[in-house]
Formats: C-alpha cells, structure tokens, sequence
C-alpha cells in the first residue's frame, strides 16, 4: 500500500517531475539517477491513476453495467 495520501501524491510527483528534469539537462537523459527518478515517477503516477479510479468508480453507480 502506498504512504501516499492523493494531495502528497501530487506533490511528490511535482518534486519528481522538477528534479527528474534538472537531472536529465545536467548528467543525461540517460543516466542511472535520471532513469531512477523516471521510474519512481512512473510508479507514482500509476498510483494517483489508480486513486482516481476508485474515486471515481465509487462515485459512478452505472461503472459496471451494460447498456
């Protein structure tokens, strides 16, 4: 489970997101502490996607039926 609740999530990603890109223009787009932080933020985003779809499947009573 994630530490994260949604509002620090994105904050975390922002800071990742800044620092991904200060790393990338100064060491590579290649190099390993860019390729880690990209993955990092990679996971965190698949974890905001994934709060806003339960968010939104609590919310939506017709999510799973069909027409």
């Amino acid at each position: 489970m994630s530490m994260y609740n949604p509002n620090n999530l994105l904050e975390r990603i922002e800071y990742l997101r800044k620092k991904m890109t200060d790393v990338a223009l100064n060491k590579g787009f290649t190099s390993t502490e860019s390729i880690l932080i990209s993955q990092e933020l990679d996971r965190l985003l698949n974890q905001y996607h994934e709060f806003k779809k339960k968010k939104e499947d609590k919310f939506s009573p017709n999510t799973n039926r069909e027409k």
